[in-house]
């Protein structure tokens, strides 16, 4: 099988589409590439959407945590308790569990035991509540000049927190919520290697390389891959994301704009 023909046959099969049967025998490079890039589509996925769906339940445990009101703040403050102080391995675990046991209640549930939305689901609480605790700092960290310019013009409210302290606090939080991206991205590789199963070898980006590892006896090929894959990736986000701080400080003076900087993490 020629490179191309490899590539038409495995390039969607992480979805379903395609070969059904994986390589067996010689594993070539084009098939490592095709096959690692096609469960790619997986973290892309699991990361896109808990990164824009958790955006909004990070902005309001933010709020809910900086408000004076202990019936929003307590719930807020355990929320991003929990999720913060436990690993996301063993979130993925207690999930499936869950989900499983309620499915035996109703058939609701059922979708919820698959990765595509189970999966999900953890990875959107487990973002927001580091989104959240980023979102507090940076209203802990707002100018008290700004909100008592935005008084003296009589804003109150809803109009004050649009116009001046969420610009304000997302401008602010804005370097350290791109870490949270990348390493929301990253910890994607752990959904296949937790409760949820790789349906019909439907699986991610590791789930290939650590295949093909596990079949040729070797793992300096599949894992550098996977590397590579991951790092493109990274720059991608890297990329849109120092796109928007610009424009979230394009009223600054050069000097004075917040650059964001890669911190490694080395627990999640």
């Amino acid at each position: 099988m020629s490179c191309v023909e490899t590539i038409q046959a495995y390039a969607f099969r992480s979805l379903g589409f395609g070969e059904r049967l994986l390589p067996r025998g010689e594993y070539t490079l084009c098939e490592h590439f095709t096959l690692i890039g096609s469960g790619l589509i997986w973290n892309v996925y699991f990361g896109a959407l808990a990164l824009m769906t958790g955006f909004f339940l990070a902005v309001a445990l933010a709020v809910g945590k900086s408000s004076p009101n202990p019936l929003w703040r307590k719930p807020a403050e355990w929320f991003i308790f929990v999720f913060r102080g436990s690993p996301l391995f063993i979130q993925f675990f207690f999930a499936y569990a869950c989900f499983l046991s309620l499915k035996g209640v109703s058939s609701f549930f059922d979708p919820f035991t698959s990765a595509w939305l189970g999966a999900l689901v953890v990875l959107f609480c487990n973002t927001a509540a580091y989104s959240g605790e980023i979102f507090y700092g940076a209203l802990l960290s707002i100018p008290k000049g700004d909100i008592e310019a935005a008084d003296a013009y009589g804003m109150t409210g809803w109009n004050r927190f649009r116009r001046i302290t969420f610009p304000t606090m997302l401008r602010l939080a804005w370097p350290a919520y791109t870490n949270e991206a990348i390493f929301l991205f990253h910890a994607t590789t752990l959904v296949f290697f937790s409760g949820f199963p790789a349906w019909r070898q439907q699986g991610d980006a590791l789930y290939y390389a650590s295949y093909f590892a596990d079949k040729t006896f070797n793992p300096f090929v599949p894992y550098p891959i996977l590397a590579f894959y991951f790092i493109l990736l990274t720059l991608v986000i890297i990329s849109l994301f120092g796109f928007v701080n610009r424009r979230l400080n394009r009223h600054l003076p050069q000097e004075r704009r917040a650059k964001p900087r890669l911190r490694i993490s080395l627990i999640r």
